[in-house]
């Protein structure tokens, strides 16, 4: 990664789902919400507070997460589309593989 993000900055790769129309029917790119999952490619330091100590980050660098529809600002680095948020505009987390519901006996 050629980018160092300051502070409690994150750098977000957007990660693109596709899924299949039923129907044949086409949706242009122009019409297509931007996803609101992504993965932390970069992170900064910390939240520096006002007494000067610097709080690390909850967010690490391979993490999916949540974020919201206008987080964050769109950035291009080598051809690839990134995004760069503050932590706090991070939603959450999502886990790496998924907990099974379980069915009430």
């Amino acid at each position: 990664m050629k980018i160092r993000p300051l502070y409690d900055r994150v750098v977000v790769k957007r990660i693109e789902e596709t899924a299949a129309m039923q129907g044949g029917l086409y949706i242009p790119d122009s019409a297509k919400e931007k996803p609101q999952e992504g993965e932390v490619v970069a992170t900064g330091k910390g939240k520096r507070l006002e007494d000067g100590k610097l709080v690390p980050l909850d967010v690490q660098v391979g993490d999916r997460i949540l974020f919201g529809k206008y987080s964050g600002s769109d950035i291009k680095l080598d051809g690839e589309e990134y995004m760069i948020m503050r932590e706090d505009e991070i939603l959450g987390i999502l886990d790496k593989q998924p907990v099974s519901a379980k069915k009430a006996s």
